[in-house]
């Protein structure tokens, strides 16, 4: 599909297109055009990416090529999908067009797991285990001990093929998938991680991961050379503040101190080696220190494990304090560091602080001044170069050490540090956790606000819009939520209060564990799975909650009536089991037997993965899924949101609630031919603020009638529309557009309306139009009649005997004179006189020139001449006064 929008030529690859995707496109244009930020809310499976991709390329092609599209996307599937619609989209503008692009470039970008083609380090089970070997591998350390003495470290020769290519042509132009690069690489024997990272220069689109957009270690080494004119998307990002957050908070558990004191030994160890091997490589990095920072950093591009996680570019400048120059001075002032974080956790209750009363605390105990924590971070990376380690994994606690000190003394606003001593409030073991908390989401997405002009953010549950300008402080040029056009309503979106025994259904705290609402919950679960054909996926509030909802379930024998319908999988924390019951449950979907997946909101089944069709005829919410309300991070973030932003605490909690709860049941549709229900197993969700909170395309289908149904009613409800679901349907141009309906948008017209409404319309226009001229006719002939009526009226009637009567003075004569006298007998009243100067004069001479009024006489300054002088000119105005003559 190919037309017009505004000055643009918009290719779809596609015959059709929803008219969400037309409006999303258009607000889209509307902010790219005015440079600005955007919040647009897009319902599931109405193609948000492949409407953002084709405006975006569309954009570029139209003169604007320095415009490149930085794609963030939260899953490797996700980012899959959105590489196969941008490949998809380019070869359907190669035909449209009939020739090659040969200057686009669309590369996605993963981890090194992902990408890795080594024979032995792919093998890895763990992505910090080939992290790592592909570090020891590549690094500039160990291509010189490999020139020093050959064969005493192992590269990587699909990372050394890299340098001798030409660095601008490693990947060939258009678009690739992770697989295609993977591929790629195999056939000319280079590595896919550091060719892509290479060819990002010259890329028109880019799609990776949140992360090396929002965190700072990876932003620093990944995207540092992205023009500013490139528009920023962030997909799905209904998380996104969360992601920010995560980015810049650190913990530190009583292990993970231990291991930073040995790897301190270690380094005081090796330094006192290298003074008796070589001294003069200290020296060196000491001169370097002086210099500055940035001057010791050069040649270090690669090394994002080491990258600073805040130190912001005109810090780099400065000279690295002279306490921690030297190397043997850093290690002590690190053991310190180490040795008083150790003693703080000796504390047997919670402690929360600012990060001043910390600094202070530090300052009082150990002497340590904030400036050189603050080169902390880079101090250690400089010092890890310079004594040309391998195996750098092995001092990843050591580094997050480092980490915390640098951030602790950079901010002052928007972080707490917490103490907790136990795990829970019922353990009695000790289990300190150091906390350093990030309170403000917009300290890591400020700098992407900052530098690029266009952000846009968009995912399907975004409701309330406005939520996100304020946590993330930058002012939208466009705030939307688009609604769901449907030719029939494919999904069905019901609010279960109570069991068929009448007694309440929820999740609260006082009775999510009362055994009828144990049992409720799995008699909603039975019924479903005896009613829905295929997949159904049932969403819990969190692990804890699901656990002992299953053990009870076990006890009550619900588990063995679920198994008579469908095959039962459960998710886990642990990502390989959760990958094995997925394919499992899907295996036992296509083979017809049909399965229940049992998963937990913000885990890993509710964030990106699609249960379309067979998959998941119905989702069940068990329970609205808030937070721990009793966390005490949480509790430090809602305060700081009230106090900073004016965010009440019940507001956020329900704003974070719903969208999770949204993002789960938004998993059962995924696309306007697929179809669904959607079960809210809560009596809260008939309450009007939470149901305001849902998505617009969710809550435009809720009925008043559904939101508060008996689990027997909402089964009943349930069959009817599997069964309506089950007839056979065409889509029309209500939900679906093609060129004329847009061609019609364009103009003005309304381009949802049916094909059988527009001739409806015409028959009724033409039998109006049939009509009036009907009555047209009826209406002449109807003055017709009476013209020929009244000219036989005049020949034969009552003209002509008037005329005869009065020439022979008939007594019915109507032309006789009235005697005067007979009307002057007649009694007629006296009409009044009117005014003097309205009166008739009464001489002769008055009447001789005409009568008529009486008017009286103006002032005698405004009098005409009396005629003597015949030069006399009429008005006779008063002498003005002497000052102005």
């Amino acid at each position: 599909m190919k037309f017009m929008l505004d000055d643009m030529e918009l290719i779809f690859p596609y015959d059709k297109m929803y008219p969400e995707q037309y409006n999303y496109v258009c607000d889209l244009k509307r902010s790219l055009d005015a440079h600005g930020h955007c919040v647009l809310e897009m319902p599931s499976g109405t193609g948000k990416t492949v409407s953002l991709l084709s405006l975006i390329v569309a954009y570029q092609h139209m003169g604007r090529p320095e415009r490149k599209l930085i794609y963030c996307s939260r899953t490797v599937p996700e980012i899959e999908k959105a590489l196969a619609e941008l490949k998809r989209l380019m070869q359907y503008r190669s035909e449209v067009y009939g020739i090659d692009d040969g200057d686009f470039l669309g590369l996605g970008l993963s981890s090194r797991k992902n990408l890795c083609i080594h024979p032995s380090v792919r093998q890895e089970k763990k992505g910090k285990a080939v992290d790592a070997r592909c570090r020891d591998m590549t690094s500039a350390v160990a291509k010189q001990r490999h020139e020093q003495d050959p064969g005493s470290v192992e590269l990587c020769s699909f990372h050394e093929n890299l340098g001798e290519l030409d660095q601008d042509h490693l990947v060939p132009h258009g678009v690739h998938t992770l697989e295609d690069v993977k591929a790629y690489g195999q056939e000319h024997g280079i590595c896919p991680y550091f060719a892509i990272r290479r060819m990002f220069i010259h890329a028109s689109v880019i799609i990776y991961s949140f992360h090396y957009l929002l965190d700072p270690k990876v932003a620093e080494q990944v995207s540092k050379h992205m023009s500013k004119d490139s528009i920023v998307v962030f997909d799905e990002a209904h998380n996104i503040d969360n992601v920010c957050i995560e980015s810049l908070s650190i913990d530190l558990t009583r292990p993970m101190l231990d291991t930073a004191a040995r790897c301190v030994d270690k380094l005081s160890e090796t330094i006192e080696e290298m003074k008796a091997k070589d001294a003069s490589v200290l020296e060196d990095e000491y001169r370097r220190l002086v210099e500055g920072l940035q001057a010791g950093e050069d040649g270090a591009e690669d090394e994002d494990f080491m990258s600073n996680p805040v130190l912001p570019q005109d810090l780099l400048q400065e000279a690295v304090p002279g306490n921690i120059r030297r190397a043997e001075h850093f290690t002590a002032f690190l053991a310190r560091f180490v040795e008083y974080l150790k003693t703080r956790m000796r504390v047997l209750h919670v402690v929360a602080e600012t990060p001043l009363s910390f600094l202070q605390h530090l300052r009082d105990i150990t002497f340590i001044e904030r400036k050189p924590l603050k080169f902390c971070s880079d101090r250690l990376s400089s010092l890890l170069r310079t004594l040309q380690l391998t195996r750098l994994d092995e001092y990843s606690a050591l580094q997050k050490v480092a980490a915390f000190a640098t951030l602790v003394a950079t901010y002052h606003e928007g972080f707490r540090l917490l103490l907790e001593p136990f795990e829970t409030d019922n353990a009695t073991v000790p289990n300190p956790v150091f906390h350093l908390v990030c309170l403000d989401a917009s300290l890591a997405i400020a700098p992407v606000f900052e530098r690029f002009s266009s952000v846009i953010i968009t995912s399907g549950t975004l409701s309330p819009l406005d939520m996100y300008p304020k946590m993330l402080r930058f002012d939208a040029t466009v705030l939307e939520s688009y609604v769901m056009t449907l030719t029939r309503d494919c999904f069905l979106p019901l609010v279960v209060t109570r069991g068929s025994d009448q007694v309440e259904i929820s999740s609260r705290f006082e009775v999510r564990n009362d055994p009828a609402v144990v049992r409720n919950f799995g008699t909603l679960l039975v019924e479903y799975a005896r009613a829905v054909p295929d997949g159904v996926v049932a969403f819990f509030p969190s692990y804890l909650y699901m656990e002992s909802i299953v053990s009870a379930w076990n006890e009550m024998g619900i588990l063995n009536e679920v198994l008579k319908y469908k095959l039962i999988f459960i998710e886990t924390p642990d990502a390989v089991e959760t990958s094995a019951a997925l394919e499992n449950y899907r295996r036992a979907c296509d083979n017809g037997r049909g399965a229940v997946l049992l998963s937990v909101a913000r885990g890993k089944v509710s964030e990106g993965i699609d249960f379309d069709h067979n998959y998941g005829r119905a989702v069940i919410m068990f329970g609205i899924p808030y937070q721990y309300t009793e966390s005490r991070i949480l509790k430090a973030r809602l305060e700081f949101l009230r106090d900073t932003y004016r965010i009440r605490e019940n507001d956020f909690l329900t704003f974070d609630a719903m969208r999770h709860a949204a993002q789960c049941v938004g998993r059962v549709l995924r696309g306007k031919t697929d179809y669904g229900l959607m079960i809210f197993a809560d009596k809260r969700f008939a309450k009007v603020d939470k149901r305001n909170k849902l998505p617009k395309w969710i809550g435009q289908y809720i009925k008043e009638s559904d939101t508060n149904l008996a689990t027997d009613v909402a089964i009943a409800h349930s069959k009817r529309f599997l069964r309506m679901m089950a007839q056979p349907f065409e889509q029309s141009t209500k939900s679906l557009w093609g060129i004329d309906e847009i061609l019609d948008k364009q103009r003005g017209l309304d381009p949802e309306r049916d094909v059988n409404e527009d001739a409806l319309a015409l028959e009724a226009e033409a039998e109006a139009i049939a009509a009036a001229h009907a009555e047209a006719e009826a209406a002449a002939a109807a003055d017709d009649e009476a013209y020929t009526a009244q000219q036989a009226h005049e020949q034969n009637g009552y003209g002509d005997e008037d005329v005869a009567m009065g020439e022979n003075g008939g007594d019915d004569d109507p032309f006789k004179e009235i005697d005067d006298a007979a009307l002057a007998a007649m009694d007629m009243p006296d009409l009044p006189q009117p005014p003097h100067f309205m009166g008739f004069g009464d001489d002769a001479e008055a009447d001789m020139h005409g009568g008529g009024f009486e008017l009286p006489m103006p002032p005698q300054e405004f009098q005409m001449g009396d005629g003597e002088d015949d030069d006399d000119q009429g008005l006779v105005l008063p002498m003005p006064p002497p000052e102005f003559l």
